[in-house]
């Protein structure tokens, strides 16, 4: 199953496309909007800050393929800034999102002995306990995260998990049709992230047949 895995300058491409391959997939490294328009399914990968990210794809001429595959059903994960760019807007900049979910992302709030940014593993709480990405994972899934910002959906019904950081519970995944992204790194979540990247080709092949 090959995977369109988008590449902007903002992500650490190596370690995403090894996760994908162990999942059983073949990943295809690409910016080219043809690539993107024919992609089975696509992978949004992000390290990095808010604005760099929008005008990198704008240099790219990205938006509006990935607008455009997002609108059309084709299978989307997009992983830590690959989710916050999905919103509307960010606290980290100025720049515009792709906005393709209504919302903000905002800044953890300082609190007494809290770690800013938010680094290291921690227990995902699944807010949609049967979506078939999250298929064979126990009740606590302990994920790798590294970030200092969160996403703030306006509709709090695409919210597919959360995570408490100090007293501060936040959207750690969101899920909404053929659209799915989240703020941890599953390629860098051991066993338990595996099995999510292989729960993401699994939909796209049962959407095959």
């Amino acid at each position: 199953m090959k995977i369109a895995v988008i590449d902007y300058d903002m992500g650490n491409l190596h370690s995403v496309c090894k996760g994908l391959e162990k999942a059983g997939a073949i990943p295809e490294i690409t910016d080219s909007a043809e690539v993107i328009a024919q992609a089975k399914a696509i992978v949004l990968p992000g390290v990095g800050a808010f604005d760099p990210a929008m005008e990198h794809l704008k240099e790219r001429n990205l938006i509006e393929p990935l607008k455009g595959a997002i609108a059309s059903g084709t299978p989307f994960l997009g992983i830590c800034l690959g989710l916050q760019i999905l919103f509307e807007s960010s606290e980290e900049g100025k720049e515009k999102g792709l906005g393709v979910v209504r919302g903000k992302v905002r800044r953890f709030q300082s609190e007494p002995n809290l770690t800013i940014p938010h680094m290291g593993w921690n227990t995902m709480t699944k807010t949609q306990p049967e979506h078939p990405l999250w298929a064979g994972l126990p009740p606590e899934t302990y994920l790798y995260f590294v970030h200092s910002f969160y996403v703030d959906p306006t509709d709090k019904k695409v919210i597919a998990g959360e995570v408490t950081h100090g007293s501060q519970k936040v959207t750690s995944a969101i899920a909404h049709k053929n659209l799915m992204a989240v703020q941890f790194h599953p390629e860098k979540s051991s066993d338990y992230g595996l099995k999510i990247l292989s729960n993401f080709v699994k939909l796209i092949e049962n959407k095959k047949n």
